[in-house]
């Protein structure tokens, strides 16, 4: 059966917010008429660089990337966005300059996304959730300091585990490369590294 956007429901959004703060009838449709859901097809980009961010993404189902291509080519991935997860260049979509990101779909992936005016009718309509977006950012913010300080002071083999750990939901839906990127090691060495950890599990 073809899939088209109107198969999106808004509930899982709804129990994401509410898990942050209660929300009233007014304010639940107000998220459903601000909110439009949207389906991106594997390897369909949500973003490009030389773009200005415009969306915030809360993933349904699937899974989003956010990653830059250097000069040599090589792709270093930034943020994975699976289920009842946000994405966005966050940088892009507040100053509303040019992105130096991509964002694109791993999997056929439904969001729910908001663009940046109507974010600000949220908050002007319904004024908590400058406190729901604010925990978000904050999350955010959290997750990116330290995933850079695993970068800059942890092992290979303690990155690895820290992604078994942190998203073992996508460890058989992404790819060996995929994978290694997000680490910034080689294929070739995620592939040592997956085998000393099996032998020593053995």
């Amino acid at each position: 059966m073809k899939e088209n956007s109107s198969q999106a429901s808004i509930e899982p959004l709804l129990h994401y917010f509410e898990r942050l703060i209660a929300l009233d009838q007014e304010e639940k449709e107000l998220v459903t008429e601000l909110f439009k859901p949207r389906l991106f097809r594997k390897r369909q980009y949500c973003l490009q660089e030389g773009n200005t961010c415009t969306q915030l993404f809360f993933v349904v189902r699937g899974c989003l990337r956010m990653y830059k291509i250097d000069e040599q080519g090589t792709t270093h991935i930034l943020q994975l966005a699976a289920e009842k997860n946000w994405i966005s260049d966050l940088g892009s979509f507040y100053s509303e300059k040019k992105s130096e990101l991509n964002i694109d779909a791993l999997e056929d992936t439904m969001v729910l996304e908001i663009h940046h005016d109507n974010l600000l009718v949220l908050y002007t309509q319904a004024p908590k959730f400058h406190r729901i977006f604010r925990v978000l950012i904050e999350n955010s913010y959290i997750s990116l300091q330290k995933r850079l300080l695993l970068t800059i002071s942890s092992t290979a083999e303690d990155r690895y585990k820290y992604f078994l750990d942190s998203y073992p939901h996508l460890v058989n839906r992404l790819s060996q490369t995929q994978i290694a990127s997000f680490l910034g090691i080689t294929p070739e060495f995620l592939s040592r590294l997956r085998n000393k950890i099996s032998k020593a599990k053995s």
